[in-house]
């Protein structure tokens, strides 16, 4: 992996291409059930869909105790835009009940507790952490891992691994910007097929740049 100076450089490289990210986040949502649920339903689904299932439901239900209060084909035809929707709404209920009987309706500020509730994983922890708490974890999705892996923050087999692995290499003061940062350079340059080695600011720092030494062609 990375050394640690290594590290340094490249989120001081992030941050001063992206100053503005590095700031202690607005949140996003300000009702941190509904931010809840709507992670839950973006698992597996495109924005758009994932965008049209939550405003079903919430016109319809939008509390853990209205969730409850619908049959489980009622929820699943609500969320339907989504996919998935007959497992998500039952984890929907199951989420909801535990939430109502362990934690008086209130969604917890802490991974632990979060990853207890059925359906959420870390994934889906970390992401409600980060952009409704607006507390500095770095929620890593497949653009996430893939960087990371490539650049040499971590060496994870699974995005789980990668995020174990990513969390004490992230320099406090980058805690912030970290998840933007590699999420965008995965989706802008760092791309699954076709990494734009020879056009990234980070190129003699990766670990594991893909692309041939320049002057020389690949076979």
């Amino acid at each position: 992996m990375l050394s640690d100076q290594a590290v340094e450089t490249l989120f001081e490289r992030f941050e001063a291409r992206f100053p503005d990210v590095n700031r202690i986040p607005d949140k996003v949502e300000k009702d941190p059930f509904r931010s809840l649920v709507s992670v839950m339903l973006s698992a597996q689904s495109r924005d758009e869909m994932t965008a049209k299932a939550r405003d079903q439901l919430f016109a319809e239900a939008g509390t853990p105790q209205a969730i409850l209060g619908l049959p489980e084909d009622r929820l699943a035809q609500l969320i339907k835009p989504c996919g998935l929707y007959n497992m998500k709404a039952k984890s929907l209920h199951k989420m909801c009940r535990a939430l109502l009987e362990e934690h008086g309706g209130r969604v917890p500020a802490d991974r632990k507790t979060l990853t207890s509730l059925p359906g959420v994983g870390r994934k889906s922890a970390d992401i409600l952490l980060r952009f409704t708490f607006g507390k500095p974890v770095v929620a890593v999705d497949t653009h996430v891992h893939r960087v990371c892996n490539r650049l040499g923050l971590a060496h994870g087999k699974t995005e789980a691994q990668t995020a174990a692995q990513l969390e004490p290499r992230v320099p406090k003061r980058f805690g912030f910007g970290a998840h933007i940062w590699l999420l965008e350079h995965g989706k802008r340059l760092c791309k699954s097929r076709t990494p734009q080695c020879a056009a990234c600011f980070l190129e003699d720092v990766c670990e594991k740049n893909p692309a041939p030494p320049k002057g020389k062609k690949s076979r």
